[in-house]
């Protein structure tokens, strides 16, 4: 209770006993990218076109204009700070971890990776170098085609959260294994990894396979941790031995998470494990200290030294004994109060 208690103090939510108690074990901690990692706040950093540099931007947002992912709504934010109107499309329909189709005024437009674009028969060879240097810049370059025919590229770049990079340092030196998750391609996940500095990347995730992943780390044997924010995040928090879901995220990752992070800070991670750490500590020193005391008053209490010393204990002095054993191992307990941050500030 102290433990639970302390981490809610601070903006950490542990919601049983069994998520605390575990969080210590956990040898592996994955983190998905956007909006666990980044800010979920992209921005459009370069439009590249093959002919009117306005229809790519304008189509884009077209087949965006109906979509809640945080890369379509950068997309409709940039068409309508150049001051193009954008209408809903006719019909809209997404696809997940390759992107969307949307029909507009009897036209199709793709947008999305080369997965969409192989899909639909479109080649994408007069525009792969320039995928390939977006990409290397750590950007999520997006392919617009209209009728059948490649009109441009769009790149999205996000921006690491404030603290992302101490919460990855700081699990390091406490010999975790850091992991990222994430939809994006290899190229561009290994850039931001860089930029982060996590171990490994298990990159082209599409949202269904996320819980598989982690089952697969399960397997090999880890204490697998997985930190996420959004629904498509759920999954993989549940299949988690220890989920942990940041408190801006969406209602259902939170619901699903053992552990919720309310300040959206991921130096909070590294608290939650070095709490869970501080508390099996203090259950080890009560358990040590009761039994000590226990079995060797008990003994005395039933008469041990009477045959050498002729001494028995007064059942007055054995409940008063009883009594401060009990006070010793809660005394002990609420010294957790004092415990401090690992890293950052409350």
């Amino acid at each position: 209770m102290v433990g639970t208690g302390k981490g809610a103090e601070n903006g950490i939510l542990i919601k049983s006993g069994e998520s605390l108690e575990n969080a210590y074990k956990m040898n592996t901690i994955v983190f998905d990218k956007t909006g666990t990692l980044t800010k979920g706040q992209p921005v459009v950093t370069d439009i590249i076109p093959t002919d009117s540099k306005e229809d790519v931007l304008k189509y884009a947002a077209i087949a965006e204009k109906g979509s809640e992912h945080p890369l379509g709504e950068a997309i409709v934010e940039k068409a309508e700070e150049k001051g193009i109107k954008v209408p809903y499309a006719d019909s809209f329909k997404a696809i997940p971890g390759h992107g969307v189709k949307a029909n507009y005024n009897k036209n199709t437009i793709l947008l999305g990776n080369r997965k969409l674009m192989i899909d639909n028969k479109i080649g994408t060879g007069d525009v792969e170098d320039k995928i390939t240097q977006l990409e290397d810049e750590g950007k999520t370059a997006m392919i617009v085609a209209l009728n059948g025919k490649i009109i441009g590229i769009i790149a999205v770049a996000d921006t690491l959260k404030e603290h992302s990079k101490d919460a990855v340092k700081a699990l390091h030196d406490m010999r975790k294994e850091v992991i990222m998750i994430t939809g994006d391609n290899e190229r561009t996940a290994k850039a931001i990894a860089t930029q982060v500095g996590v171990d490994r990347v298990l990159a082209d995730v599409l949202p269904e396979d996320k819980a598989k992943e982690i089952k697969k780390l399960q397997d090999s044997g880890k204490v697998v941790g997985m930190v996420g924010d959004g629904i498509n995040d759920a999954p993989a928090l549940a299949q988690a031995d220890i989920g942990i879901a940041i408190g801006s995220g969406t209602d259902v990752a939170i619901e699903t998470g053992g552990i919720v992070l309310i300040k959206d800070d991921l130096r909070d991670v590294v608290t939650a494990i070095d709490l869970s750490k501080k508390t099996i500590n203090k259950i080890k020193q009560n358990l040590f200290w009761a039994f000590f005391y226990n079995s060797t008053l008990i003994p005395v209490a039933a008469g041990l030294l009477y045959p050498f010393l002729g001494i028995l204990l007064n059942p007055m002095l054995s409940a008063g004994a009883m009594a401060f054993s009990s006070v010793s191992v809660v005394s002990n307990s609420l010294l957790m109060k004092r415990y401090k941050f690992k890293i950052g500030k409350p």
